[in-house]
């Protein structure tokens, strides 16, 4: 397989995936128990108003009809309005995705630049001080919620010991936001060289970072120990010591063998995190994609619901993409077999 070829196919995979994913973000308003013309027009709504209004929105014609208006919005990029903030979904997404994506890459590059050597580490000698200690870090960021994680940090750190700011936003009451660029505060900011903001912003970002990483690491942790464990297990890797060769060089060839499924599990772990951070925006006020989808859900802001789920899919096929195209780079002849 050549790799075009290569490329050419995990693209036409992502194609039934996205599309399978419409048709379930289509059915959502169709599945609930509330009807979203009479949500839409209130209480005091009579028959006519409501008939008016559901031909207005096409939900008068048939099934097929309405799902195939609505993919053709879609393909141009039409994602329906808003009823809470009366804004084109697409916009409002643009407008904060980037918020997220801040929280969301930074607290990742952080829980990986830990759980990766941490993982290696544990798993160069089981079960002793340091694997035990890792492991115990890594169970405890399993087990415990990211709510209460938020929750104690805001106490300890900003009601008790008074370090942090408060949790209310990417930036302080005392501070202008600067010219979006990149729909970061901070960045944006080191741009203008806007140095009060670039403080104000900076410091907020600390805490939830700190946080997240926390619940970021502790899965890389366990599953780099184990793909570890399982390299250094390994008959080239019992031959490389036997035939002598130092414990660094030993150590660089299980390292390079393990790079690829640590890789593949951080990039499959990144996906699912975009939905998740929504907690803790919501817990800090941070104003991202994640608690505007909350918000949508919990309002039953549909056309928000399905731009939110339609987005969540798209990040994850264009991350899953990307991690095919590093795994070609570091391992070729598999990649091309496969």
């Amino acid at each position: 397989m050549t790799l075009r070829q290569f490329l050419l196919r995990r693209v036409l995979l992502v194609i039934p995936i996205l599309f399978g994913i419409t048709f379930i973000t289509f059915m959502l308003v169709r599945v609930g128990d509330r009807d979203p013309v009479a949500m839409l027009a209130g209480p005091l709504a009579d028959r006519q108003t409501l008939a008016t209004l559901r031909t207005e929105m096409g939900l008068d014609r048939s099934f097929w009809e309405q799902f195939a208006i609505y993919v053709g919005k879609l393909i141009q990029l039409d994602f329906g309005k808003s009823w809470e903030s009366n804004n084109p979904v697409i916009v409002d997404i643009a407008n904060r995705l980037p918020a997220s994506l801040e929280l969301l890459l930074i607290a990742m590059l952080i829980g990986a630049a830990v759980g990766i050597p941490v993982g290696l580490r544990s798993a160069q000698r089981p079960n002793g001080a340091f694997d035990q200690a890792a492991r115990f870090v890594s169970l405890l960021g399993f087990s415990v919620p990211t709510y209460w994680f938020a929750l104690m940090g805001i106490f300890i750190f900003f009601f008790k010991l008074g370090w942090a700011p408060p949790p209310m936003g990417r930036i302080g009451l005392d501070a202008i936001p600067p010219p979006d660029v990149t729909g970061s505060y901070f960045i944006d900011s080191l741009l203008v060289a806007d140095w009060s903001a670039v403080h104000s912003s900076g410091t907020r970002l600390v805490l939830p970072v700190l946080i997240f990483s926390v619940i970021v690491a502790a899965p890389i942790i366990k599953h780099t120990r184990a793909i570890a464990l399982e390299v250094l297990s390994s008959d080239y890797i019992r031959y490389a010591r036997a035939s002598g060769l130092s414990p660094f060089t030993v150590r660089r060839i299980a390292l390079r063998n393990a790079f690829t499924p640590v890789l593949t599990f951080v990039a499959s772990e990144l996906t699912g995190l975009l939905a998740a951070v929504s907690l803790l925006e919501f817990i800090f006020a941070w104003g991202g994609m994640g608690q505007w989808g909350l918000n949508a859900i919990l309002n039953s802001d549909f056309a928000a619901v399905q731009g939110y789920v339609l987005t969540l899919a798209l990040f994850s096929a264009v991350i899953y993409v990307m991690v095919d195209i590093a795994v070609l780079m570091l391992e070729p002849r598999s990649a091309l077999k496969a």
